[in-house]
């Protein structure tokens, strides 16, 4: 088996490259950021790859959302996020949309190098690997739109503004902005419900979905 590790710190890293060579597993690079994460696969082609939630720049959702982008791009791929965190919004995401070759898994939580490398292999075999603890907290969870999560006060705002067909120029006048500030906080709102650019979506109308989808209570 080919692997990827993406792992921003550097002991746990070369730690588990020399876990996977002793168990027989290549591993074709070993990186620290989400931008080397998605070129390395990319270039390689991998089996699988092993990603921590929370890397450089913000240390925040950075590894995960590169593993759903790995997970779209590279279907043979298999993921298995490995993390102190539990971020259950992409997690139910990550489940929700690719149903096979995913993991997460705590890494306070792995008690035995067999365990781990098992896992691995069942994601890189088609399978799923879940720590209970992860499932313990999307059952308690409600569903969350991540991206929605993500945005500011003054960006819901403006959303649920939009939703009611108001245009940017109505929108400035009724919070007292000028129109250019009222585009900024727009074009940010595309950005963190991950909304690109594109000729066959209208973002906007997108934008409003995601909103009047959202659980009671979202906008408060």
């Amino acid at each position: 088996m080919r692997t990827v590790i993406a792992e921003d710190n550097p002991l746990l890293r070369d730690g588990i490259r020399l876990l996977l060579g002793e168990h027989g597993i290549d591993v074709v690079a070993a990186v620290d950021n989400p931008d080397d994460l998605l070129e390395a696969v990319a270039q390689h082609g991998p089996d699988a790859a092993i990603v921590d939630v929370r890397m450089p720049p913000t240390h925040t959702d950075e590894g995960v959302r590169a593993a759903l982008a790995i997970r779209s791009a590279h279907p043979h791929t298999a993921v298995l996020v490995f993390s102190q965190w539990v971020e259950t919004g992409y997690a139910r995401r990550l489940l929700a949309e690719h149903g096979e070759r995913v993991g997460y898994l705590l890494k306070d939580r792995i008690v035995s190098t067999d365990e781990f490398v098992g896992a691995l292999y069942r994601v890189a075999d088609g399978g799923t690997a879940l720590d209970p603890e992860v499932v313990r907290q999307l059952l308690a969870a409600p569903a969350v739109d991540a991206g929605l999560a993500r945005l500011s006060a003054r960006e819901r705002e403006i959303l649920a503004l939009l939703a009611e067909g108001r245009s940017n120029v109505a929108i400035a006048e009724g919070l007292h902005l000028v129109e250019r500030s009222v585009e900024k906080h727009v074009t940010a709102i595309f950005t963190k419900l991950d909304l690109p650019q594109a000729r066959t979506d209208h973002r906007r109308v997108l934008a409003v979905l995601r909103y009047l989808n959202a659980p009671p209570g979202f906008a408060t």
